[in-house]
């Protein structure tokens, strides 16, 4: 079927139920970021790959809302598709639901399915709606017209060594049992796939880049019960789970168990990584809590073991990205690279280091103008020839046995703008400040954010992306609770959380810059004015120096620059061929 066809039988459908806008969320059971192939519900509707966005069908108008990061994306993929962009103007606002309740009067009925909206939206929606008096209705028009749509995936499962993870099952199904009891209940549901891949020390394929299991689990005081498929682990995995604690059922008899959640008890449900239709089976006699998930806090933080395995993999991967950037630079007009190739010579330099898994995202490697565009993913279609001329930005990242990482770094090809230079020093800039900041105790990502973006600031240059995020222990290279954006996340900075400190600048027709650095936090300094903390800089990779306008930074920014890239030296340098340390060497020389 064309997506023409698609859409035309939504409509068929829609006109059959007497249902005025039918909505498809970019979401799965789980409410995961990244998503099984068989729940890419926005790419078999309309076309759009992106991974954020959300489809909103009426008889009349059929919208793709998504932010700037897709715009140009979007309004490729969607042609001759029947949907138009609607262009949001916040980041993951669900601003649709004001155009809904704008278009439709009292008596209409909006649709989605159940499965795909999280508890939080599915009650913002039902409460917006309601306002004006349309209902909401649990429908599933895809099902109906997806031929031989993909099966859940059937990749094995696999639990990984306490060596690698510093905490065994039980020990942390401790800690979570001691979470409820200070909100006083007695049952707690999951489903978000990387709480339930740290929580039982499971890992597995079942989606693109995050090495996660599709599995929901139902915890009481006494009882942890992981429901998936029993196929994916061992009999000796079983009994070692069981051994913890936990008792392994299949994956779809998750339904039955919450509606036998017995009456009177207490259930914590995380109104933003739950669906809500689970949340619509509890019994009505069992009162529901809704609150972050004790699992999201505690994963957070990682532990002392965790950490010494993510400085392991960091120096492995800054090996890669050495070698990569040698080779390109010694290779640049004498053959030929495109940005899919240079991907794939990046990945050939990450296959080599003990311990690596896989990619944690899909590398965006974008040359001029395409980095303008935050999230790009070249295709055989948009791919371009690198040349010895403009701004390449190369931002990857890999999954390791022993830790996840993400890196950005924008590489100089030559004969370089006035106008690149500037840029590419304001960015540096703030990237130098987000990292160096030392803040009190109880600072919130909002104001890293901010710190991090002053130096663009002062220049009136602004981005439209948060300025970081937390990063998984060999598990989502997205992670939180904690992010660096502008919004007002109360979620305190604490020792232990890594999160990446990545500003940029985006000039479409152009050019982008972004340059990342993974960042610890630690503690720093206590005295009478409160307990400081500061970050720790766990990415070893050299910072390109070649177009740095030196009398744009401060003496304290110089300082942390030449320092930054002697400490990549000193460690990556006796790790390297002579000929790879002689170019490391000459490419971290201060300035």
């Amino acid at each position: 079927m064309t997506y023409l066809e698609k859409l035309n039988e939504i409509r068929r459908q829609m006109k059959a139920d007497n249902v005025q806008a039918y909505i498809i969320p970019s979401a799965d059971p789980h409410i995961s970021e990244y998503l099984p192939r068989r729940y890419k519900c926005i790419p078999f509707a309309s076309g759009f790959s992106g991974s954020a966005g959300t489809l909103v069908i009426t008889q009349d108008t059929a919208g793709l809302w998504t932010d700037f990061r897709y715009f140009e994306q979007a309004a490729d993929e969607l042609k001759g598709s029947g949907f138009e962009l609607m262009k949001q103007k916040v980041q993951h606002a669900p601003e649709y639901i004001q155009w809904l309740t704008e278009k439709f009067d009292k008596g209409a009925t909006v649709a989605a399915d159940d499965k795909l909206l999280s508890v939080l939206l599915g009650e913002m929606l039902t409460q917006k709606l309601s306002v004006k008096g349309i209902s909401l209705s649990n429908k599933d028009y895809l099902s109906p017209i997806w031929k031989n749509r993909p099966e859940l995936p059937s990749e094995k499962a696999f639990l990984i060594e306490e060596q690698y993870t510093g905490q065994s099952v039980r020990t942390k199904l401790e800690q979570l049992r001691a979470a409820m009891q200070q909100q006083a209940a007695g049952y707690h549901l999951i489903s978000s796939l990387d709480d339930l891949a740290w929580l039982f020390n499971i890992r597995g394929k079942d989606v693109s880049y995050n090495p996660v299991v599709l599995s929901f689990a139902l915890i009481s005081q006494d009882h942890a019960t992981l429901y998936i498929d029993v196929d994916k682990l061992s009999s000796a995995e079983k009994e070692t789970l069981l051994k913890s604690g936990v008792e392994v059922l299949p994956y779809g008899e998750i339904e039955q168990a919450i509606t036998h959640i017995p009456a009177d008890s207490n259930i914590l449900i995380d109104p933003k990584r739950n669906c809500f239709a689970f949340y619509k089976l509890v019994p009505s006699t069992v009162r529901i809590i809704k609150d972050t998930n004790p699992t999201t806090n505690l994963k957070a933080v990682k532990n002392e073991t965790e950490l010494s395995n993510t400085r392991a993999a960091m120096l492995k991967d800054g090996l890669a990205i050495t070698r990569f950037l040698k080779w390109l630079s010694e290779n640049i007009g004498k053959t030929t690279i495109t940005e899919l190739s240079a991907a794939a010579e990046l990945r050939k330099f990450r296959l080599e280091q003990p311990g690596f898994i896989g990619d944690s995202f899909n590398t965006i490697s974008a040359y001029k103008a395409h980095a303008a565009l935050p999230h790009y993913g070249a295709s055989e279609e948009s791919n371009a020839a690198v040349k010895a001329e403009g701004l390449f930005l190369v931002d990857s990242g890999g999954q390791y046995y022993y830790g996840t990482t993400d890196i950005t770094r924008t590489i100089p090809m030559g004969n370089n703008t006035e106008e690149e230079s500037t840029d590419y020093t304001l960015v540096l800039k703030g990237m130098i400040d987000g990292c160096k900041a030392r803040f009190p105790k109880g600072t919130c990502g909002y104001q890293i954010d901010a710190i991090t973006r002053k130096p663009l600031w002062d220049y009136a240059i602004n981005y439209g992306h948060g300025t970081g995020h937390g990063v998984g222990y060999f598990l989502n290279v997205h992670e939180g609770p904690q992010v660096f954006n502008p919004t007002a996340n109360p979620v305190p900075v604490e020792p232990g959380m890594i999160t990446s400190v990545e500003p940029g600048v985006y000039r479409p027709g152009k050019h982008g810059i972004r340059i990342e650095n993974l960042v610890n936090t630690i503690r720093d300094v206590s005295n009478e004015f409160n307990e400081f903390y500061a970050f720790e800089c766990l990415t070893i990779a050299p910072i390109s120096t070649k177009i740095v306008k030196k009398g744009l930074l401060e003496a304290a920014q110089l300082a942390w620059l030449n320092n930054y890239n002697a400490m990549v030296f000193e460690k990556l340098g006796p790790l390297l061929t002579p000929d790879e340390a002689a170019w490391l060497k000459e490419e971290t020389k201060a300035i």
